[in-house]
């Protein structure tokens, strides 16, 4: 009876073993490449998938897009300097069963390939343009690795250089090239602040010139003008006056020549003319009135 219980569960044991191995449930990313009996049936999958015990073997390939990475590889470019360069590889199973077919170890052989394929790359170029021309690098290493991996069911979708190191010589002279670089945007900075200072200050006088040359423009105008309004006024006083105004006024200043401490003083002509006109109308106002007077008698 015990044995009979012992050999009951072992069969119960072997059933569930072997149930485990026969029913596989395959994601939406994935897909069973089915060998029975050593030769590939095909994939299958996804969902639920029943595999003869014992005949059927399967290998689960991903489908989704991986990536690999490259150490830093040694690489000698067309100018005989040596450079260090590690990138990113990314790939995705484009045909499961030739991916398991054709390559035993797809990321071992994806990285020996890779290296191979980036030394040739950069023995093409030359220093300057591997530093340079990255998108270029990246181009060209995306091609040949998808030559390569092509038969092996798998498509290289992009490779990006993560790092380049250059030799320390060339860090240095970069270094100081970066300095010189910078050394010289300053002074070329400086150069056109003082330009446009230069311009600004000279502006500045242009205009304060201008508006000091307006201002004075303006006042010789209005000093003309009150120059003439003054002269105009003059003239209208001047028409106004009579003989006997002139003559007080030549009296006043008689009056005032006579109060200073010079001995000699000159007289214009004119003046002596006045005077006697003025003796004659004070002479005829304090005359009485004679009357009309006969005319003198002819010698």
């Amino acid at each position: 009876m015990t044995a009979s219980l012992l050999g009951l569960g072992l069969l119960a044991v072997l059933f569930i073993i072997i149930l485990a191995n026969s029913v596989k449930i395959v994601r939406e990313y994935q897909r069973l490449v089915v060998f029975r009996l050593g030769r590939s049936i095909g994939t299958k999958g996804p969902g639920i998938v029943i595999l003869i015990p014992l005949v059927d073997r399967a290998v689960t390939v991903d489908l989704r897009e991986l990536y690999l990475e490259i150490p830093h590889q040694a690489g000698i470019t067309r100018d005989n300097a040596t450079i260090s360069i590690d990138f990113i590889v990314f790939y995705k199973v484009v045909d499961a069963v030739m991916s398991v077919l054709e390559v035993q170890n797809f990321a071992g052989a994806a990285q020996n390939v890779a290296a191979t394929t980036l030394r040739s790359v950069v023995g093409d170029m030359t220093l300057d343009d591997v530093l340079a021309q990255r998108e270029k690098m990246n181009y060209v290493l995306r091609e040949k690795l998808d030559e390569v991996t092509e038969r092996w069911g798998v498509k290289v979708t992009n490779v990006e250089i993560r790092e380049i190191v250059p030799p320390p010589a060339v860090q240095e002279a970069m270094t100081r090239q970066m300095s010189a670089e910078r050394t010289r945007r300053a002074v070329v900075t400086e150069a056109e602040g003082t330009k446009e200072a230069a311009i600004t200050v000279a502006e500045g006088n242009k205009q304060s010139s201008i508006l000091n040359a307006e201002g004075s423009r303006q006042a010789a105008i209005l000093r003309a003008e009150g120059f003439a309004l003054a002269l105009q006024s003059i003239f209208n006083v001047a028409r106004g006056l009579d003989a006997n105004t002139m003559s007080l006024q030549y009296l006043e200043a008689l009056k005032e020549l006579g109060v200073s401490d010079s001995t000699k003083f000159v007289i214009p002509g004119e003046f002596t003319s006045l005077l006697s006109g003025l003796a004659g109308q004070t002479q005829r106002a304090f005359q009485p009135d004679r009357g009309p007077q006969p005319p003198a008698a002819a010698i």
